[in-house]
């Protein structure tokens, strides 16, 4: 992935993490002039939600309840080149009483380049209606549901690697799908797409409008690939 600035963690122990009222970090970064943008999102543990349909580039809210673990938000721009990263800082340990929850948007105008981590957590990617340039997601011991259905125009590429934790992958109907799965994977659950020695593949794969090459590396506990029938 394109480098990012520097980020800004904070590092605490667990026992000196005290929960307060809910609170709301808005996002809403708008720059103008943009033709590509990159989406970088570190979750240690908690909700994360993104979606399509925003009127901005990215808007949405990181609801939180310890002022310790503030989401920290970096925006910047470069010609006609946008980035955006949301951290969740550093703790040492998972509060019982934390609230943690992300609820972002994206354009489905812009092309977009997104990279997701996710530790002790949940994220749900319903993203198949981007402009997706490309797509990581790294887990931990949490879970992941990507959903790549939609009408993409363009060839992109997608990745998951990381812990333990599970993946649900949804694909696109009448696009073109390659998927490869290497190294330390629990369990392989494919449908709808044909395998052909170590990858699976869609008939229209190569031939289609557009096609997507996904590839899962290492650690993941159960991975389950649904193409569509």
């Amino acid at each position: 992935m394109i480098a990012v600035a520097a980020v800004l963690t904070v590092a605490c122990d667990v026992e000196t993490l005290e929960s307060g009222p809910d609170q709301t970090e808005e996002v809403s970064f708008n720059p103008a002039g943009v033709e590509a943008a990159t989406v970088e999102l570190h979750l240690g543990a908690g909700e994360l939600d993104v979606r399509g349909g925003a009127a901005k580039l990215a808007q949405g809210d990181l609801e939180y309840n310890i002022p310790s673990l503030k989401p920290q938000i970096h925006q910047t721009t470069a010609g006609h080149f946008a980035r955006l990263r949301i951290d969740q800082p550093e703790s040492h340990g998972i509060p019982k009483n934390m609230k943690y929850h992300w609820n972002l948007q994206l354009s489905d105008a812009v092309p977009i380049s997104l990279d997701v981590h996710c530790g002790a957590g949940q994220a749900r990617l319903t993203v198949g209606e981007l402009n997706l340039r490309e797509v990581e997601v790294h887990i931990g011991a949490g879970q992941i549901d990507l959903d790549l259905r939609g009408h993409p125009s363009e060839d992109y590429n997608v990745t998951v690697a990381g812990g333990v934790g599970q993946a649900n992958v949804w694909l696109p109907k009448d696009t073109g799908v390659r998927a490869e799965a290497h190294g330390g994977i629990g369990s392989v659950n494919v449908t709808g797409l044909e395998k052909h020695g170590g990858v699976w593949e869609s008939a229209n794969y190569g031939t289609a409008k557009a096609n997507i090459r996904l590839k899962v590396n290492g650690g993941i506990g159960e991975i389950r690939i649904v193409g569509a029938e």
